[in-house]
């Protein structure tokens, strides 16, 4: 029999804040992170939107990527009620995804370099493993060190390979997740495809399964979460958020960026997260969407989403919490797998901002503008990424005497 993983300890950093409560709530809100970048190296004046991390302590010339993953990874760590000193740490993995090198940080420290002829390891810095070797380092995790990259499906990837790690009986726990800053190599890539969106009013630019849609934000941030081994959070009495009760990576062959319009891959990657999770499409209550804003995406994905839930397809939430916290590309997955871990904690389902106008081919129940409290035992992420990479995690919530209690007078409200 295949042990059970839960989900123990959450910690995340964004746009619309620097913790894991502030994050949701603003979320659960509507709360847009979204502004004017003016100092994005190649790019003049405030030509750039980006959903940036503010107040981020870091030394000049430094990356912003250890930072933003430390401290996610003390929040979660915190959060998990684990006390390191106690943990067999030989087996405990680390399983974080990589990021871009950051070439503006590797010239002004080259620079550096030769002019106090100081010749340490400084590119070991910026290899894509390093906030993996960072973090795991920090902590000293000695067991399976993971750092998948698939672009940005990678957080979700991540996930299900430490969930593998941890079932094969590698190790006992994992620390899973990704960083992400908003890189200006990435910003003119994606600039020059004409897929990033403009607005006058920065918050309401990126508008997913909008009629009005005209691409995504870019966004910045970190989540990671504890997952643990089911008898070993229980034998601890370490509370309990939720576990992964299946999951499922594959891919699509047609195009590096392109998606097919019948959306045959999602279709089979969502039925094949189920059948394995024997869940049926009727009992997932929330689906937190890739959902980028994109024209060819948000009508692909909202074609594989009715095809694979049926008659269901009519019932269940579905959200975008990009058009909040933008893009995070590698994090992206991570990031909003976190979220749909605090939507089944909290029974609340949040919104799709700025969907005013929807598009008569996304017909799904895609939340404008305002959440949902429901009462719900599932959820489902979906992440799909460049390259073909397409991952899915599905969750149940915990409801034994060690689950999370609910959290957040938003809430009530809503």
């Amino acid at each position: 029999m295949v042990d059970k993983v839960v989900i123990t300890g959450v910690g995340m950093i964004s746009s619309v804040g620097n913790d894991r409560e502030a994050t949701w709530q603003a979320v659960c809100a509507g709360r847009s992170g979204v502004r004017r970048m003016t100092n994005l190296l190649g790019f003049s004046g405030d030509t750039l939107l980006g959903a940036t991390v503010s107040d981020l302590d870091i030394e000049a010339g430094d990356t912003r990527y250890g930072p933003l993953g430390l401290q996610a990874a003390e929040e979660a760590l915190r959060d998990s009620q684990l006390e390191l000193s106690r943990v067999n740490l030989d087996r405990f993995a680390c399983a974080i995804s990589p990021n871009v090198g950051d070439t503006p940080g590797i010239a002004n420290l080259r620079t550096k370099d030769l002019k106090e002829k100081s010749y340490e390891p400084w590119c070991n810095r910026f290899l894509p493993n390093s906030t993996c070797s960072l973090i795991a380092n920090r902590f000293d995790l000695n067991g399976p060190r993971l750092s998948h990259s698939a672009a940005c499906a990678s957080g979700t990837v991540s996930t299900l390979g430490a969930l593998r790690a941890i079932q094969s009986n590698q190790c006992d726990l994992a620390l899973v997740g990704c960083a992400q800053m908003i890189h200006p190599l990435l910003a003119a890539g994606f600039y020059n495809m004409r897929v990033l969106a403009n607005h006058e009013n920065p918050a309401q630019a990126c508008r997913p399964f909008d009629a009005n849609r005209s691409g995504f934000v870019l966004g910045e941030g970190s989540a990671m979460i504890v997952l643990e081994r089911q008898s070993h959070a229980v034998a601890r009495g370490a509370p309990i958020y939720a576990e992964i009760v299946g999951g499922c990576i594959l891919s699509e062959a047609h195009h590096i960026t392109g998606v097919t319009s019948d959306s045959h891959a999602l279709h089979r990657l969502i039925d094949e997260t189920l059948l394995g999770a024997r869940i049926s499409p009727a009992n997932i209550g929330y689906i937190n969407a890739h959902g980028t804003g994109t024209k060819l995406n948000d009508v692909m994905e909202s074609r594989g989403i009715r095809t694979a839930m049926g008659k269901a397809a009519d019932q269940v939430c579905v959200s975008s919490t990009k058009s909040m916290l933008g893009h995070l590309l590698n994090a992206a997955g991570i990031m909003e797998l976190a979220i749909t871990v605090m939507a089944l904690r909290d029974g609340f389902a949040p919104p799709t901002l700025n969907l005013t106008h929807p598009d008569p081919e996304c017909d799904l129940d895609y939340l404008p503008l305002v959440g949902r409290s429901q009462d719900f035992e599932h959820a489902l992420k979906l992440s799909i990424a460049f390259g073909g990479h397409l991952a899915a995690v599905a969750l149940r919530r915990w409801s034994g005497a060690e689950a999370r209690p609910v959290v957040g007078s938003i809430l009530k409200a809503a």
